[in-house]
């Protein structure tokens, strides 16, 4: 009776061979995991404005905001492969969508130019519904601290800047008066809101690059705060960025002078609304327009505005060949301005 014996050396390539096998393994797993320079924008959700906005009076619930779908952190390899496979997933490179800024940062700008989006709305609203609203200064929010200012560790993208040296300002013309007529590289103490929280910084005064006039160094934007009687706010919680303007301003007007405006249709669509009532062009508007669709909008409200775009390019015309795309039996609807919505829907409904 014979026994077979391995080969030594069979067994040392058979186990060599199981352990390239796990490190490839391995090295795919790592490697499809790992972080690209790349975002994901995809087709979000459609809203209820309604929701959002807080009133004594009956607040619609039938017209709606339109968001993009946008990863938090760059797209691992994997997913960015995937996403060629998703027909309305776009892929932005970070230093586009970003910037420069940090991801904290973004988010800030995000949030204030949502916040901004919703004064103008009720600004505009209660105007255009015959009220007289009041707009409150609240300070200057920070959009971009300089390179040769002495508070650019200090300072954040958000931040409302709300005295200099123990005074406080009632316009930012005043703060700029103020900071202007101090002595280059002399010290100054801001007060700053941050989080809901009062914070102070101390640096220098230095030529604000672009005037080359005295002052701390920073990009900034009047923060004003809207009031109106009925008292109205909105508040969007996580959703960022101006598109919700056109939107939020139906919802206030419909709110403050009680009229029904689309009686009970359901109506989407986007856009940035300006203090004159102008409809402001979008990104995205493809994926926001996938998004009407899935919950079955009737109407979906696209700018016409052409700013930095061919006309080609409008988000008009690239609402309508997505509308086509996806045989949705939605209608895209251009609006100029804020009247161009409200006189359609008048005249429909």
């Amino acid at each position: 009776m014979t026994k077979e014996h391995q080969n030594p050396s069979q067994g040392k390539r058979r186990l060599r061979n199981w352990l390239f096998g796990i490190i490839f393994l391995v090295l795919v797993v790592v490697g499809l995991s790992w972080p690209t320079n790349y975002y994901l924008e995809m087709p979000g959700e459609a809203v209820s404005t309604g929701q959002f906005v807080k009133s004594s009076q009956h607040t619609p619930n039938n017209l709606y905001l339109v968001t993009v779908s946008e990863t938090s952190q760059p797209a691992t390899v994997l997913q960015y492969l995937w996403s060629y496979t998703q027909k309305y997933t776009t892929r932005i490179p970070s230093s586009e969508l970003l910037g420069g800024q940090t991801n904290s940062q973004y988010q800030e700008l995000q949030n204030w130019f949502m916040e901004t989006s919703q004064q103008n709305a009720i600004y505009y609203a209660a105007k255009k519904a015959g009220l007289k609203p009041q707009l409150n200064y609240k300070g200057v929010y920070v959009m971009q601290v300089q390179k040769q200012s002495s508070f650019k560790d200090k300072l954040q993208v958000g931040d409302t800047v709300l005295g200099a040296n123990g005074h406080r300002f009632k316009s930012t013309e005043e703060m700029m008066q103020y900071l202007q007529k101090r002595p280059l590289h002399s010290q100054v103490k801001i007060m700053v809101l941050r989080e809901g929280k009062k914070q102070f910084f101390t640096g220098k005064i230095v030529k604000v690059a672009g005037t080359g006039k005295p002052g701390i160094g920073i990009q900034l934007v009047e923060h004003v705060q809207v009031t109106t009687k009925p008292r109205l706010t909105i508040d969007a919680g996580e959703i960022g960025g101006p598109s919700a303007g056109l939107m939020f301003t139906l919802t206030s007007y419909e709110t403050f002078t009680g009229r029904q405006l689309a009686q009970g249709h359901k109506i989407a669509g986007t856009g940035t609304i300006a203090p004159s009532g102008k409809v402001g062009i979008i990104g995205g508007v493809d994926k926001k327009v996938v998004a009407a669709d899935r919950v079955g909008a009737e109407i979906f409200f696209a700018p016409t505005d052409t700013t930095g775009v061919k006309k080609s390019a409008s988000n008009y015309v690239v609402a309508k060949k997505t509308a086509r795309a996806i045989h949705s039996k939605m209608k895209i609807v251009p609006v100029k301005t804020f009247t161009d919505a409200l006189n359609y829907l008048k005249q429909h409904y």
